[in-house]
């Protein structure tokens, strides 16, 4: 077989972590599906789109301020038990927003169940990202990544469609939302099917202990600044963000001004998507780069094109820009996945993911409340300006630092590798030469106190 390391085809190649992903693609869709029946069902029965908007955002405010306590959840319980526990309440909330719509309850009680659902989804998430690592090889794990990215792009784009289609078909909100409650049951029966239950363990120093929360989630910020590498992957993939959440009030007008018409803003968003699909082939590529280049490149990806976007007043080049400022935005969002999972220990990982992927989130909020206040203040150029400006700026900072962002690239080793391997686990150096048939010294790391040592 001759399957290149890093690539999806070549994660997909381990069984296990082929069903972590076909719980992830399941939920995947059937997420995006319940949320245009949510948004559906009340806007008719409001009327308003204010209600609308306040659904929507119930869906996304429990992720930003519960998503440290989640990454505490993952860190302290078995992972598989807290990723099928996440499963089964979504599962029974589903059908409680189907009895909603069905029963014509207040509608009131929608976002609330919204909220309760994200809420419950906060764990789930850090769970994943911590034991991707110990499903494929350390050289594989951007493909891991890619291929995740790849499912939320296809479900951005298939779950809208289907609920669509089931909308038209039925006429009922209540018909979503089951059937999202079944691909909740469907993804907690593929991570029963993950057999090595290594995998889900968590450090049992870490579980044992009974910290305070806020300390806990001290302990993961601390994790993070311990690696200014980290913190930059951090603050590349919340610029991106930033970016996303200003395009869904740019490209409004970027639609009006490049003659895309009524449909427009929906086509350039489809490009965005079609371009994460492409960006995660090509985040394998860029993870055998040292990660300061990738990571420049990829920004740059996402920047330059806004900075042209005051030019694209011909459709296509829109529709290619846009498309240019998703695959960069999935390639940073991989790097700063696979350089987590190397660079945190297991131990203190759930904790720190904990904290970097609310951060993401909350830069889409920042960004759609800062575009309005740049075009009011400036006009649309100088908000396109200001958007790219920012992350090539940042693609500065990048480079700058050189030696203090290492190498995402991980050496192809011969021979046989374990399924996992504890992240971060030290490495002995070794010297650069070693005469034929010299012995080979152990050293213990630890030495008790009056015992001499012969070496």
């Amino acid at each position: 077989m001759n399957t290149k390391e890093g690539t999806i085809r070549a994660a997909l190649g381990y069984p296990a972590f082929r069903s972590l992903l076909a719980g992830l693609a399941v939920s995947q869709v059937g997420d995006w599906m319940y949320n245009l029946a949510l948004v559906t069902l009340v806007y008719q029965r409001t009327g308003s789109a204010l209600w609308a908007g306040v659904a929507t955002a119930a869906r996304v405010v429990p992720l930003v301020v519960l998503g440290p306590v989640g990454g505490v959840v993952a860190d302290r319980f078995g992972r598989r038990g807290v990723m099928i526990t996440c499963d089964l309440v979504r599962l029974a909330l589903m059908l409680g927003l189907a009895l909603v719509a069905v029963a014509h309850l207040p509608v009131l009680l929608a976002p609330v169940i919204a909220a309760l659902a994200t809420a419950a989804s906060t764990p789930y998430l850090p769970c994943v990202a911590a034991i991707t690592p110990k499903l494929v090889r350390g050289a594989d794990l951007p493909g891991a990544n890619a291929a995740r990215s790849a499912v939320n792009a296809a479900g951005l784009i298939g779950g809208p469609a289907l609920g669509g289609v089931l909308l038209l078909a039925t006429g009922s909100t209540a018909v979503a939302f089951v059937a999202n409650a079944l691909t909740f049951a469907v993804a907690a029966a593929f991570t029963l099917a993950i057999g090595d239950r290594r995998a889900f363990r968590v450090v049992p120093a870490v579980a044992a202990r009974r910290a305070a929360l806020f300390s806990e989630i001290a302990d993961g910020a601390a994790a993070l600044r311990a690696h200014p590498a980290a913190v930059r992957l951090v603050g590349a993939d919340f610029l991106c963000s930033l970016v996303y959440g200003m395009q869904t009030v740019l490209l409004v007008l970027v639609a009006r001004s490049a003659g895309l018409g009524m449909n427009g803003y929906g086509y350039l968003f489809a490009a965005i998507g079609a371009g994460g699909l492409a960006g995660t082939a090509l985040a394998g590529r860029m993870a055998r780069l040292p990660l300061r280049v990738a990571l420049a490149t990829s920004l740059a990806m996402v920047g330059v094109p806004m900075l042209a976007m005051p030019l694209a007043h011909w459709a296509p080049a829109a529709l290619l820009l846009t498309g240019f400022t998703g695959a960069g935005a999935v390639c940073v969002e991989v790097m700063t996945d696979t350089g987590l999972q190397r660079m945190l220990d297991d131990e203190v990982f759930g904790r720190a993911y904990g904290l970097a992927l609310p951060a993401a989130i909350a830069g889409i909020a920042a960004g759609s409340l800062i575009a309005p206040t740049l075009v009011g203040a400036f006009g649309l150029t100088a908000a396109l300006l200001a958007c790219g400006g920012v992350v090539v700026a940042y693609c500065a900072v990048v480079v700058r630092f050189r030696q203090a962002v290492p190498s995402t690239a991980v050496p192809s080793t011969a021979g046989p590798q374990p399924a996992w391997q504890p992240v971060g686990a030290p490495t002995v150096p070794q010297p650069a030469w070693q005469p034929v048939g010299a012995p080979t010294v152990q050293v213990e790391a630890l030495v008790p106190a009056g015992e001499s040592v012969l070496r």
